[in-house]
């Protein structure tokens, strides 16, 4: 279920161009699509997270994947603003917030040991981008051969197989929820006013804005960026395909290391990572081979992020309220994508480029990476929260 929502959602760059061109809207209007869908996404998920708790996993994920689809269909027979709209930004927005990594992590965490739990988020998340490897060259391709709305409609047959998947994980809420003592609180507000009065958690909630800017920003313009290069446009699939295996790789190593070495710290160094990777291909003439590479790159630092919140979350919080509580981090990092997706449209249509927009994720991240290492270090020697609540 993650692999496709995540997949598809990522792939949605490709059919910027052509849309674009097609209906008659510009980049923006486009961009703006995708920032209405990381704003419905951040602002609902720590909803999701909530009811996952109240009425179970199951009826949120079959809801969230039949809205998918929905959503898919819309922006397929969009002829408007409107549709890509309503199709692109609000229904998938909302589809993502029951299907995405949030609860998807959530499931994944009840039925293992704390000793495994980081191993297996590392796994899930790197689960994540498979879709990515699937729907890009298949999305593009079927673009290429028969239009952009065809193409959509190969999305909406991928994204069927989600409602299987939701209904085989939603098994979990058989499982009981074994909360020790002194790690969950009895409500939804305790359990968020409790995060919220811990300076940990705000400053990776802060951090994680500008993840959110960075990944978004490049699953929306890489494809308009080489496009504007003169590169074939197959490579702006290729790029995402690659993106997409190389998360599966550094998800897994992510998840491993979180069960080794201080969470914290090494989101602060896949921030600083990236911010500098970012600076490298943008700053010399994009080719085939530097863009591939670039891809691979960001790729291994792409979703590794996931994992690390999660597991921290779980370990610092406890189990019970966990979907929620990720879901209020995750409403920062889609504050970050908004201003990754509409911001990018907005600088691209005003100069003609996308250098200023590039160099304000570089030098947000550099920031967010080198505060999270430094307050990681001055906060190393702290007992974790659920010793003490």
């Amino acid at each position: 279920m993650l692999s496709l929502a995540m997949g598809l959602r990522q792939s949605l760059g490709i059919f910027m161009p052509p849309l674009t061109r097609d209906i008659g809207i510009s980049v923006s209007d486009f961009t703006i699509a995708i920032a209405v869908q990381n704003l419905a996404w951040g602002l609902l998920q720590p909803l999701a997270g909530a009811w996952a708790t109240r009425i179970g996993f199951r009826p949120l994920m079959l809801a969230g994947s039949l809205l998918y689809v929905t959503g898919l269909v819309l922006l397929a027979t969009a002829h408007s603003m409107v549709g890509v709209t309503l199709g692109a930004g609000v229904a998938i927005g909302a589809s993502m917030a029951c299907t995405g990594s949030a609860l998807a992590m959530a499931v994944a965490a009840r039925p293992v040991s704390a000793a495994l739990r980081s191993t297996v988020l590392g796994l899930v998340s790197g689960a994540g981008s498979l879709g990515a490897l699937l729907a890009a060259p298949i999305g593009q391709m079927v673009t290429q051969a028969y239009g952009w709305r065809a193409g959509l409609a190969a999305f909406v047959l991928l994204a069927l197989v989600m409602l299987p998947a939701a209904w085989f994980a939603g098994r979990v809420d058989r499982l009981p929820l074994v909360s020790p003592a002194g790690r969950g609180q009895d409500s939804a507000r305790e359990a968020l006013g409790t995060a919220l009065r811990h300076a940990p958690f705000v400053v990776m909630a802060l951090a994680y804005f500008v993840c959110g800017m960075q990944l978004v920003f490049l699953t929306t313009h890489l494809p308009s960026y080489l496009d504007v290069c003169g590169m074939d446009p197959m490579l702006s699939a290729q790029a995402l395909g690659v993106i997409g295996g190389f998360n599966v790789l550094g998800s897994i190593f992510f998840g491993w290391a979180g069960g080794r070495f201080n969470k914290l710290m090494l989101l602060g160094g896949i921030y600083t990572i990236r911010s500098l990777a970012l600076t490298w291909y943008f700053t010399s003439a994009p080719t085939p081979q530097s863009t591939l590479v670039f891809a691979a790159v960001m790729g291994f630092l792409w979703l590794g992020v996931a994992p690390l919140v999660s597991g921290w979350i779980a370990e610092t919080f406890g189990l019970r309220w966990q979907a929620m509580l990720g879901g209020v981090a995750f409403f920062s990092h889609q504050i970050g994508s908004f201003f990754g997706a509409f911001g990018g449209g907005l600088v691209y249509d005003a100069l003609g480029s996308y250098t200023v927009a590039w160099q304000v994720g570089v030098t947000l991240g550099l920031a967010a990476g080198l505060a999270q290492i430094a307050f990681a270090v001055a906060t190393r020697r702290r007992p974790p929260l659920m010793a003490t609540s």
